[in-house]
């Protein structure tokens, strides 16, 4: 395990199967109605304290292993709160539909408003594993979510601004007034500044690989220079017709017929 590129794989393998077991668990939520989807959260919430506790149990640990550790940890906290959200659990206040004829400032008020109690617990937690790993022995932890957390973040902006193709077959009933506040288009002046962004920060993991002085640190630049160049795999996703959804879907239930979720209110509402 202190090959980087079995590092590498390691993080390959868990971003797409972690990635495959939510939308399988949201799926079968979704089938089951929004109480099923909370009662869900409620249930896997001990994930959620694992991560914490793998914070805490690897931030002054060294070796190949506390970067495994650490990364697994940081993992666990995010996958937690990305299944509190595709659940609906932990969304925002605004879940209407937005409108076309709406301002653009009013449109991103409003879509910031579909996520908002969402995005405010990742910023809260990535603030929270800073300030516990700040000048201790491995802040890998802390640097996975943060690599996550940015990518995200970028991914919605690209979303909001507009990219070519947008790939809405995982979303669930719960979260069916979402894409309204997407937008199709070529380009937009975001796109190539998260591009160059991620192909930068994968360089840097890079160069820290190659001037690593123990295996540990190896290990740790080689996962995360993996989930940043992952992040910018889903980055050209969005502008290339690449069928990327058939890389889950063969792990998702059998669709139903789709159903109006009661969640979504037909109102017009902004996202404060």
């Amino acid at each position: 395990m202190t090959d980087p590129w079995i590092a590498a794989l390691v993080a390959l393998f868990l971003w797409w199967f972690s990635t495959g077991v939510i939308l399988m668990m949201v799926k079968y939520a979704d089938r089951r109605g929004p109480r099923f989807g909370q009662m869900l959260c409620i249930a896997t919430f001990p994930i959620f304290l694992f991560g914490i506790f793998g914070i805490w149990a690897s931030t002054d640990m060294a070796g190949q292993g506390a970067a495994f550790h650490a990364f697994l940890a940081a993992l666990a906290l995010w996958a937690w709160i990305e299944m509190s959200f595709l659940t609906g659990t932990i969304t925002g206040p605004n879940r209407c539909v937005c409108r076309d004829d709406v301002p653009e400032w009013e449109r991103f008020i409003r879509a910031w408003g579909t996520i908002a109690y969402h995005e405010m617990l990742l910023a809260a937690t990535l603030v929270g594993i800073w300030l516990y790993t700040d000048g201790s022995a491995n802040t890998f932890g802390f640097w996975t979510f943060a690599v996550l957390f940015f990518a995200r973040v970028s991914a919605k902006l690209n979303l909001f601004l507009g990219v070519r193709k947008i790939n809405t077959e995982f979303l669930p009933n719960v979260l069916a007034h979402l894409p309204s506040h997407f937008r199709i288009a070529k380009m937009n002046w975001l796109f190539p500044m998260s591009i160059t962004a991620l192909t930068f920060a994968v360089a840097c993991w890079l160069e820290r690989i190659y001037s690593a002085a123990t295996v540990g640190d190896v290990v740790g630049f080689s996962l995360l220079a993996a989930m940043t160049a992952l992040a910018l795999l889903e980055h050209w996703f969005m502008v290339l017709p690449l069928p990327d959804e058939k890389l889950w879907r063969w792990m998702l239930p059998a669709p139903n017929p789709k159903q109006q979720d009661k969640t979504i209110r037909t109102e017009d509402a902004h996202g404060l």
